[in-house]
């Protein structure tokens, strides 16, 4: 009987042995928000591998696939890697990995300390987690630390805050590379509908950047167009302006910076950084 448990603890080793070098997953939180991933980071060689996915979304960090290769870009830095191979480009400088990036459950996992710290992050292990922090995006020398969005609905409205330094510099992105030429505002504009006037708005949201001390830094409105009338009453009001609620202007917008903003607050959502303050939708 000794002799049967011994030669089943034998191939227990062996089996162990032969699997490949990934450990348990470790948590990662960028900005102080645990991410959530669709496939979940682990550790090889000792250092610890995430969906590229991760970097990114939460980074900022455009991503350019050509053939087997990928190409990640955030402001002035450039990384260009492939699967399986240590061989790596830092702006044009090659540069040797300790780890391979690698494919699974077709995913590219990379390593996060070297990616993110290339990027100018600062980036701690402590107690099987990874915390990264990237730098906060600063208006007239305030930091931000979250935006305040209020959406209304028919029945109530919702107020949320949205984390993370990378979309808070997206979206800040998106409002000031995106408005156009300067209007007077609109004679009817607000939270509600209003059916009895042709070319009333009706405000879609409300984003505030404020600041680590709770104040508003700058504050973006946008507004669409009341479309409940005909057609010819409607000529010459644009479908969608924004309001620089803080400089008190008025400009054009479109519907393709708003469809940018939409995405990047859903994709938020998604990662785990929007916390909703109010919700009184009935």
């Amino acid at each position: 009987m000794k002799k049967i448990f011994s030669g089943i603890f034998l191939v227990m080793i062996l089996m162990l042995t032969s699997l490949p070098a990934y450990a348990a997953h470790s948590t990662i939180k960028i900005d102080g928000v645990a991410i959530t991933t669709d496939v979940a980071p682990e550790v090889k060689n000792n250092r610890t591998m995430v969906p590229l996915r991760v970097i990114s979304e939460n980074l900022g960090a455009a991503v350019n696939w050509t053939d087997s290769k990928v190409t990640l870009t955030n402001n002035n830095m450039q990384i260009a890697l492939k699967a399986n191979s240590n061989t790596v480009l830092k702006n044009g400088k090659t540069e040797l990995l300790d780890v391979q990036p690698y494919l699974k459950n077709n995913r590219l996992f990379v390593p996060i300390r070297f990616i993110a710290e290339t990027f100018g992050c600062q980036v701690n292990y402590q107690h099987s987690a990874v915390t990264v922090d990237t730098e906060p995006l600063v208006i007239d020398n305030v930091k931000v630390k979250a935006i305040q969005d209020e959406y209304h609905m028919i029945m109530g409205g919702v107020i949320q805050q949205i984390q993370g330094n990378a979309y808070n510099k997206a979206l800040y992105k998106v409002f000031i590379e995106n408005k156009g030429s300067i209007v007077d505002a609109p004679t009817n504009y607000s939270w509600q509908t209003n059916i009895d006037n042709p070319g009333s708005y009706y405000k879609l949201g409300q984003y505030d950047f404020m600041s680590y001390d709770n104040k508003s830094i700058q504050q973006f409105d946008l507004y669409s167009l009341n479309n409940a009338f005909p057609a010819e009453l409607l000529k010459g009001y644009p479908e969608v302006l924004i309001h620089d609620v803080t400089a008190d202007k008025w400009y054009l917008f479109t519907d393709k910076a708003l469809e940018s903003i939409n995405q990047l607050i859903n994709t938020a959502t998604n990662n785990g950084f929007v916390t909703v303050l109010s919700n009184t939708v009935v």
